[in-house]
């Protein structure tokens, strides 16, 4: 590795942004959630809105072509993915960003932020916790549901409830002492095969 990661190293999060409507809420909701995540220390976390990314739904070839996005996947600890819930699933946008990847995810865990009318997303991260285990992906059991998350929507954007806050803390410390674990066991792997 380039540079000595131990115990003590900051937790790379990559935030990554499902919805790429073109009036979206996960606007809000990022917002929201980039500035609580500001408050946690140890965290370096790196938003990926996929609005902001082209990746043709021709083409994939996952682990042999790099994409604008591929850096900072691989760099990332852990992953918080934020998505709608839409038809009770999640957006092609989101599938076809984690099919064009492959070797990224190993070995790392992953977190939900959803959001829906009703359900909070729930069937959203239901089935995106079907498909990461086939990339060597971690699902953690915590996650964030923002239930009709437009109703709480203020002058300075969104504002969530002291119960999502306490979802989303007890979220990160299942995420964070998972990427740390596999982190260290990555690390262990590359010296134990150079």
């Amino acid at each position: 590795m380039s540079e000595e990661i131990t115990t003590q190293s900051p937790v790379r999060l990559a935030v990554i942004i499902g919805s790429v409507r073109h009036e979206r809420f996960a606007d809000a909701i990022s917002g929201w959630l980039l500035s609580e995540l500001a408050a946690i220390d140890g965290l370096e976390v790196d938003p990926i809105d996929l609005a902001d990314v082209d990746l043709p739904l021709q083409g994939t070839r996952p682990g042999g072509t790099r994409t604008a996005i591929s850096d900072k996947l691989h760099a990332a600890d852990a992953y918080l993915v934020v998505t709608p819930e839409y038809n009770h699933s999640f957006p092609a946008a989101l599938k076809n960003a984690i099919d064009w990847h492959f070797k990224e995810w190993a070995y790392k865990p992953v977190g939900f932020v959803g959001y829906g009318a009703g359900s909070g997303g729930i069937r959203a991260i239901e089935q995106l916790r079907l498909i990461f285990p086939e990339l060597r992906a971690t699902t953690i059991r915590d996650a964030v549901l923002l239930n009709a998350p437009w109703t709480r929507l203020g002058p300075n954007g969104y504002e969530g409830t002291e119960g999502e806050r306490g979802a989303l803390a007890a979220t990160m410390t299942e995420l964070t002492w998972w990427a740390r674990t596999l982190r260290a066991g990555r690390v262990a792997e590359q010296v134990s095969a150079a």
